[in-house]
């Protein structure tokens, strides 16, 4: 094969775009994608080394064929030419290329001696929402972040999207893992809040092809009810019950007093929970006349909302982002755990079930790290705010704050990796300030984005094609229990290495000597003199035979390992048909195994829900959605998913328009308390009155480096954000990322 470069293109990345002339011979190589969570089973095409189309699998056991036009599309991002390949120094007259050597001694020189002279706590990691998907740079993220020094600070994408989650699994269950998730296959009442899976394809549940197994519950005479303020793709192919923005509390406080007042409490709940007398004490003011004002929801409608929750054997109520970035995200997924279990379905089949991973003694770990957590969660505050850390993550929100705010711990050195918070977290335009009065700022991605083109290094990382993987954050999230590993279908583009092996040749070149630095430099030598290089897999190995299905290091004849998983069952390995349930003693790690329901936050929380003023001049709501070919921020620059000309739009009630002698297609200024955009309106009436929707993850104004999302633009809706302290959860430290008061003019 003859390859040449494109035409007129003069970035420095020229050399490893290189387009085929003459075909070769096509390979085909099984592997699965990691843009989002049902980690679908993909076929690429690799001639000659290089990766030219993506395709779904049609023998994967769960996914059998389907791939979303994102992961179709990823070859593109694969052989982006605007992708960088190579390290990048800022320089005056912008990034230049710099050879690994050059970037690496002098980060590791500025960071060495900013822990000198500061300590640890001047070094921060942002990590951002794609870590989750590669082990590599889990652990890369965790050893740095936490190897540096035990004052470091350590943000990630999880306050704008899962902290409250977790922190709720914290004070029902104790530890924050594993999560409950419907029981899809079996449950015959599925009650969504705030989740939209024919577009997102579920999050926090990972179930391929989820459209199809939602479809499955209406053919087996079923009901599927999505509750949101916008009736979403997926409420239009179910039933849709239309909520008031960011009021999902009221409604499952109000479901919960239905429950109680009207004995429909289930007699499985008191065997498995202490502290329902208390529960029954906090909702019983919340009736649904009294919560209609609020949620715009009919009592009756509550009424038999809870009736059928009840009287269904196998149902299930599950919520989602939506019910995560409000003024009251763990009061709400809290609740949404509360009714489940008041109605006598939780952890029953075709409920909201448990998925382990079945490793002998896994619930000790589970109590080790529950107790780890609980008591940093009561003793450690924050810097700014004073805000507690939800599995060792501080808010986002305040990330730009916390480097601005003078006093010890004040971040000097910021390491940036898989993320861009500018486009994501609240009042980017404040961090982009902040990034430019860091001592030292250091990208690890696949672009220069808005966020890293304030760093002062971008170091090139490969894509989910290029490394080996197992999707280890997600095993616990499976409607269906699987194992699927695979090795890296191509070698990496130009100069692109994994987190972990940057982590580990930085760590090496620090003179830091902390015990994990130390340790981590030690191992790395002992695997230089054998002639390997220091991984992690080992660690992803043993978890995948302690599990169900493992090997069990040969007790289990036949059993998974990582390299038979992508060895011998490329496609993936089904390893039980259901979620075990009457798991309860294995995930609740508080004395008893029993679920405890009481908590003063909570009680606080509640409180606080009856007590909130809205701004004055700020009618309407803003809620965020997600579009069928974007993924936050990162694949806006793919031909194939721009194509159309596409643009940025909000939507709005035709009602609410017409009140503002608005028409489909103008452009409007969105206002808030905290900042305003421009951008252009689109109408419908499949949303509810008051409502404005407006898709995340836009703002390209040209300072990254991705050429079609500059050309695309649209608005950064996060500067309608607050990021005042006051404004963040209090609880978990969640960005307010829905709900919020807007106002809506011709511009």
């Amino acid at each position: 094969m003859i390859c040449v470069p494109p035409k007129g293109y003069s970035n420095c990345n020229t050399y490893s775009n290189l387009v085929p002339v003459i075909g070769s011979k096509a390979e085909s190589k099984a592997t699965f994608c990691r843009i989002c969570e049902p980690l679908c089973g993909m076929i690429a095409t690799v001639e000659d080394g290089r990766l030219t189309a993506l395709r779904p699998d049609k023998d994967h056991p769960l996914s059998a064929g389907f791939a979303c036009q994102k992961g179709i599309a990823f070859t593109e991002v694969v052989n982006d030419p605007d992708r960088v390949t190579t390290p990048l120094k800022r320089t005056a007259d912008g990034f230049e290329p710099v050879s690994w050597d050059a970037a690496l001694d002098d980060i590791a020189a500025r960071l060495s001696e900013i822990h000198r002279r500061h300590g640890s706590g001047a070094v921060a990691w942002y990590m951002g929402n794609p870590a989750a998907f590669s082990y590599s740079h889990l652990f890369a993220a965790m050893a740095f972040a936490k190897g540096i020094g035990g004052a470091s600070h350590f943000f990630s994408s999880s306050t704008q999207d899962t902290s409250s989650r977790l922190l709720a699994n914290q004070f029902l269950y104790g530890a924050p893992f594993p999560v409950p998730i419907p029981d899809l296959m079996r449950t015959d009442l599925l009650v969504m809040f705030g989740a939209n899976p024919v577009v997102s394809h579920g999050s926090f549940l990972t179930a391929p092809r989820i459209k199809d197994r939602m479809h499955d519950i209406v053919k087996r005479g079923g009901r599927v009810i999505v509750v949101d303020p916008r009736r979403s793709e997926t409420a239009a192919q179910f039933d849709w019950l239309g909520i008031v923005p960011d009021t999902d509390a009221y409604l499952l406080l109000s479901t919960l007093q239905v429950l109680f007042a009207e004995n429909l409490v289930s007699p499985r709940a008191s065997a498995q929970a202490d502290g329902l007398e208390w529960l029954r004490d906090q909702c019983a003011p919340f009736t649904p006349e009294r919560t209609q004002p609020h949620t715009g929801i009919d009592p009756d409608t509550v009424r038999a909302l809870a009736g059928d929750l009840a009287a269904t054997e196998r149902a299930a109520v599950y919520g989602r982002l939506g019910t995560c970035v409000g003024r009251n995200g763990t009061l709400t997924t809290y609740l949404l755990d509360a009714v489940n279990l008041v109605a006598g379905n939780l952890d029953t089949p075709g409920g909201s079930v448990f998925s382990t991973l079945g490793i002998p003694g896994q619930k000790w770990g589970s109590m080790a790290m529950g107790a780890s957590l609980r008591r940093s969660y009561r003793y450690k505050r924050t810097r700014v705010g004073g805000f507690p850390l939800v599995i060792g993550a501080e808010p986002a929100a305040c990330m730009a704050k916390e480097i601005t705010t003078p006093g010890p711990r004040r971040v000097r050195a910021m390491f940036i990796g898989a993320g861009n918070p500018v486009l994501s977290v609240p009042n980017g335009a404040e961090l982009e300030d902040a990034l430019e009065a860091t001592d030292l700022s250091v990208g690890l991605d696949l672009y220069v984005n808005e966020t890293t083109a304030h760093c002062d290094y971008v170091l090139p990382v490969t894509t989910m094609y290029e490394r080996d993987d197992f999707a280890v954050t997600f095993q616990m999230f499976q409607a269906t229990p699987f194992r699927q590993a695979t090795d890296a279908v191509v070698a990496p583009r130009g100069q692109a290495r994994t987190e972990w092996d940057i982590v580990v040749d930085l760590v090496s070149r620090m003179s830091v000597r902390t015990p994990v630095f130390v340790a981590l430099r030690l191992a790395a030598r002992r695997a230089a003199r054998r002639g390997k290089r220091l991984s992690p897999r080992p660690m992803i190995d043993m978890m995948i035979r302690m599990a169900d299905g493992g090997d069990r290091f040969g007790l289990r004849r036949g059993g998974l390992t990582f390299r038979r998983l992508a060895e011998q069952h490329p496609h993936g390995v089904v390893v039980a048909p259901d979620i075990r349930t009457g798991v309860l003693g294995e995930v609740v790690v508080y004395p008893k195994s029993r679920i405890r329901l009481e908590h003063t936050d909570i009680a606080s929380e509640i409180t606080a829900l009856s007590r909130r003023a809205e701004p004055d001049g700020y009618p309407l709501r803003m809620i965020g959605m997600r579009e069928p070919r974007s993924e936050n921020s990162w694949m806006h620059n793919s031909p194939l998913l721009m194509r159309g000309k596409r643009i940025h739009r909000a939507l709005m009630h035709v009602d609410d328009a017409a009140a503002r002698r608005l028409v489909d297609g103008d452009e409007v200024r969105v206002s808030s308390p905290h900042g305003q955009i421009d951008i252009t309106v689109s109408l419908t009436d499949d949303i509810v009155r008051g409502t404005v929707a407006i898709p995340h993850g836009w703002g390209h104004k040209g300072s990254g480096g991705w050429r079609l999302a500059n050309q695309a633009g649209g608005a950064n809706v996060n500067q309608l954000m607050s990021s005042d302290p006051s404004d963040v959860e209090a609880l978990a430290g969640m960005s307010w990322l829905t709900g919020i008061p807007v106002q809506v003019e011709g511009h």
